[in-house]
């Protein structure tokens, strides 16, 4: 069998799929199972990491920025989100495209799927799993939202787990990043990895293309489209 020469990754939210009005829903959720006391700080959470978001809380609410409470959070959030994962396939949506290009994508023998998600690893299982949308993802090689605040690192993460996984370097030239959000875009041309960005989320083409996206969408449906970029067919 041959070797993978192209890693892509994923975000989840805005990207693959939508669960409107959730996140704040779980965050209000977790910090009262948790901390003990009403959420007065809602923070932005478009793009960022758990533990970016977590760590703005426990500031603002003038809690201590612990390790301990952080993984008091972390418990929290997973817990939550697996209370509500029997009903996330009637209250969310998968944005036109994605299942095919993920489908599509995961035909090619040269190519290996995984996440560079701001989620913690059991809850991009609970957002993808019910719209069938794991199958062509490795979750082992993914990194997640526990990792760092600082998103880049996530996909540093990535690309080392890819090659420790696989025997192979990815080197920058063989990693594509898809999201929807200038952080993604970000953390993409940190590591000179192709950013791909759709603008199914609260960015425009435009503003992704200006923090530097290489490929804008308006959203994945162009399966073909999709695929010669990432593939740098275009």
């Amino acid at each position: 069998m041959n070797s993978p020469t192209t890693l892509v990754l994923w975000d989840i939210d805005m990207t693959l799929i939508e669960l409107p009005g959730l996140g704040r829903s779980w965050y209000e959720r977790a910090w009262l199972k948790a901390i003990g006391s009403e959420l007065r700080h809602h923070p932005t959470l478009s793009g960022r990491t758990e533990r970016s978001i977590t760590m703005e809380l426990l500031a603002s609410h003038g809690v201590e920025q612990t390790e301990e409470f952080i993984a008091q959070m972390f418990a929290a959030l997973e817990a939550v989100v697996a209370e509500d994962s029997g009903t996330l396939a009637q209250r969310g949506r998968v944005f036109p495209g994605a299942g095919e290009a993920l489908a599509a994508l995961g035909a090619l023998p040269n190519v290996v799927q995984s996440l560079v998600t701001g989620n913690l690893p059991s809850i991009a299982g609970h957002k993808l799993v019910p719209f069938g949308l794991h199958v062509h993802l490795d979750f082992e090689i993914g990194a997640y939202g526990s990792l760092s605040a600082h998103r880049p690192d996530l996909v540093g993460a990535a690309m080392r787990n890819a090659t420790q996984k696989h025997g192979v370097p990815f080197a920058a030239e063989s990693v594509v990043v898809i999201g929807d959000t200038p952080h993604d875009v970000a953390a993409a041309l940190e590591h000179g990895a192709l950013a791909v960005a759709v603008a199914t989320g609260v960015f425009s083409e435009e503003e992704l293309r200006a923090a530097g996206a290489h490929v804008t969408f308006p959203e994945l449906s162009d399966t073909k489209a999709v695929l010669a970029a990432i593939l740098r067919q275009t």
